[in-house]
């Protein structure tokens, strides 16, 4: 099994910013896709930006010119720095890592809750 550890969450007012963090650990033999997902209560998950193991980036527009998401393969990690970070962006962050063991698949941490006070 392959487990997601996120840390890096908290409270922070708007403008101000957060770098989350995620260490995949387990009996899987690589990783391709990590990212980030975000979700409120009542709305459906949303993702927020993936990065694949040669480094291609991907943001949903809200985050575009404000979040950062970037990997350290020797550490099977990923980050996602936030900066200007707005009262919309509060939210419980999860990681996902899409892993091979026996096969491809998705694997999700507990996740993280960010708030951003105005």
């Amino acid at each position: 099994q392959v487990q997601l550890v996120e840390s890096g969450g908290g409270l922070v007012q708007a403008g101000g910013s957060l770098t989350l963090s995620c260490a995949a650990s387990g009996r899987m033999s690589s990783i391709n896709d990590m990212g980030w997902y975000r979700q409120d209560p009542g709305s459906q998950r949303e993702l927020v930006a993936k990065i694949g193991r040669t480094g291609f980036t991907d943001y949903v527009d809200s985050a575009k010119g404000r979040f950062t998401i970037s990997r350290d393969n020797a550490k099977n990690t990923v980050y996602l720095r936030m900066d200007n970070l707005k009262p919309e962006d509060t939210a419980v962050y999860i990681c996902y890592a899409t892993a091979w063991t026996t096969r491809w698949s998705d694997y999700w941490g507990q996740g993280t809750q960010v708030t951003v006070s105005s």
